[in-house]
């Protein structure tokens, strides 16, 4: 059985309500610093999901949909190369995406998500999905259960949050021959102690060149593919924990919401 929804015949979805569940990765085309490709969040969300594709066990019945290879990167729009959706277009489309999963029968879905960008968009889809189509979507981000012990630095845990070695080290794995290892730094944040940070529960707005002169965030000088596969192997664990719940989540009270306005 295929683990790749466009390669089903349209007579022949084979959708359970109760089981199937669609998953939609969301990423993004944007620069990734001198060391890294402009397609690093699509490659490695890519990459993963073949990975998915591979480990998930049988017992779980997953469709995974084509990769959302542009998202909403305007924080990138600085550099060259960047693709990028306004963030009322990627919620349209993604919406409506899910509309279409869910006429096909499919009432449980998946949001994947490789680009911090598009984390407040996804939250919003799901829970769009949730009022117009009845579905239990549930949305998260690679690695959202977590990152290997030990794996990475207090720096890299604290700060790379764009380029830096967790995502060099994923490149390395999945694509070593975009990588130039010659042009990875020790990439510090450049606010102040005591400054807002860009990140957290409390944050400010920001572009990556705030962040970084060369917009990139993290200790990706210390990047290895070994790193990238054990957390390869790890995130898509986590992954298959949380379809594992989605599976056998209970959604006979669910139904798309009447608006009394219309």
């Amino acid at each position: 059985m295929s683990r790749h929804w466009i390669d089903y015949p349209a007579t022949d979805l084979r959708i359970d309500p109760d089981r199937t569940i669609a998953i939609l990765p969301t990423a993004a085309v944007e620069q990734h610093g001198p060391h890294l490709p402009v397609g690093v969040d699509t490659m490695i969300n890519q990459g993963l999901c073949d990975l998915l594709a591979e480990r998930c066990p049988e017992t779980l019945d997953i469709r995974l949909l084509p990769v959302m290879a542009v998202g909403k990167s305007n924080e990138h729009l600085w550099a060259p190369g960047t693709l990028t959706l306004t963030a009322e277009t990627a919620l349209r489309a993604w919406t409506e995406i899910g509309l279409s999963v869910a006429r096909a029968g499919v009432r449980k879905m998946l949001i994947l998500n490789s680009h911090g960008g598009n984390a407040d968009l996804i939250s919003i889809v799901s829970r769009e999905l949730r009022v117009r189509a009845g579905m239990y979507c549930v949305r998260m981000g690679w690695g959202a259960g977590g990152i290997p012990d030990g794996l990475f630095g207090a720096q890299e845990l604290a700060q790379g949050i764009h380029g830096g070695d967790n995502e060099t080290s994923l490149m390395l794995h999945f694509r070593p021959e975009t990588v130039d290892m010659s042009k990875a730094e020790d990439f510090r944040w450049s606010h102040s102690q005591g400054d807002i940070p860009p990140v957290g529960a409390i944050a400010h707005g920001w572009i990556a060149s705030d962040v970084h002169p060369a917009g990139v965030a993290g200790e990706a000088h210390l990047a290895t593919a070994d790193k990238g596969r054990v957390t390869a192997e790890h995130y898509v664990r986590q992954v298959i924990d949380v379809l594992d719940q989605i599976t056998v989540q209970d959604i006979s009270g669910y139904a798309p919401v009447p608006d009394p306005f219309r």
